[in-house]
């Protein structure tokens, strides 16, 4: 009997094993390690000493950015469609709301045939941080645009179709290069800096006003703007830039929900229906215009 006991004891825990063995691999599989790409091979310009600083991370969020990056998604085999979009998550330029605006939406993209960038920009306002608000995140949003133009070919990209997604603090890092020129300079040393940093199309989800112009240009890139009208913050950021849009006769679309606050990141935590469905709106307007 107690023979019998022991075999059935030890068959227990190998079937564990086993089971725990093939969760392993599968969470390894479903979490593959994705290539990042420095902004600059060097560091960024005037500060190519911070570049080996550690990021610090945690739950959340990365903080204490020196080195700039691309966080490189593709989509699954046989589905990349040539569009591409570079990511800014939101934080306030204190922090970077990394998961949830960052990789989720990378992911949701991704699935649908883009291939996504998430950019980590420097942060201005983060605690003894060095760096410009008018300038750095700015300039490190001109780079992430030239870095995936200069890899249309690596990656089956048409270079014409590459968008950005903003959240929050990440649409007034979009909104800083989308209204004025991103030509680069023809004689540069580095031949990425030659390439245009302007994106072709924008998406805005409850963007701050920083960046916003008085009035939109006349080639300023189609845009996607989305928000809640109870978000204290930046619902009225997504009415007025509506306006201006309508004003310049350009291409825009809006979602204006009745509730939602602000950082509902994509949706998936909100109670709201409205809310949890708003990416397959953003989804329907990627493919109304030619994106998929």
């Amino acid at each position: 009997m107690n023979i019998l006991k022991t075999s059935l004891i030890f068959y227990r825990i190998l079937c564990f094993a086993a089971v725990t063995c093939c969760f392993a691999q599968t969470t390894a599989q479903a979490q593959p390690t994705r290539k990042i790409i420095p902004l600059w091979e060097n560091g960024a310009p005037g500060f190519e000493s911070k570049r080996n600083e550690l990021e610090s991370a945690k739950d959340y969020w990365v903080k204490n950015i020196h080195n700039p990056s691309l966080q490189v998604f593709t989509p699954p085999a046989g589905k990349a469609n040539g569009t591409a979009v570079v990511v800014c998550p939101g934080g306030g330029f204190r922090l970077l709301v990394y998961n949830a605006e960052g990789i989720q939406p990378a992911e949701y993209l991704a699935k649908l045939g883009i291939t996504v960038f998430v950019l980590k920009y420097r942060l201005p306002r983060e605690e003894g941080s060095p760096y410009s608000l008018e300038k750095h995140p700015r300039e490190d949003a001109l780079r992430a645009v030239r870095q995936v133009r200069s890899r249309a070919k690596e990656y089956g990209i048409d270079p014409a179709r590459v968008g950005m997604l903003g959240f929050s603090a990440g649409g007034e890092v979009v909104a800083s290069v989308a209204y004025v020129s991103g030509k680069g300079e023809p004689n540069a040393k580095d031949p990425v800096d030659r390439l245009d940093g302007r994106p072709d199309f924008q998406m805005l989800i409850y963007p701050g006003p920083l960046g916003i112009p008085e009035t939109v240009p006349a080639d300023a890139p189609p845009a996607f703007l989305l928000a809640a009208n109870d978000d204290p913050c930046c619902g009225v950021t997504t009415a007025s830039l509506l306006i201006k849009y309508r004003e310049a006769k350009r291409s825009v679309e809006a979602h204006l929900y009745t509730k939602g606050d602000h950082g509902f990141n994509m949706g998936d935590r909100s109670p709201l229906q409205s809310i949890k469905s708003w990416p397959q709106r953003m989804a329907d307007w990627l493919g109304d215009n030619g994106y998929l």
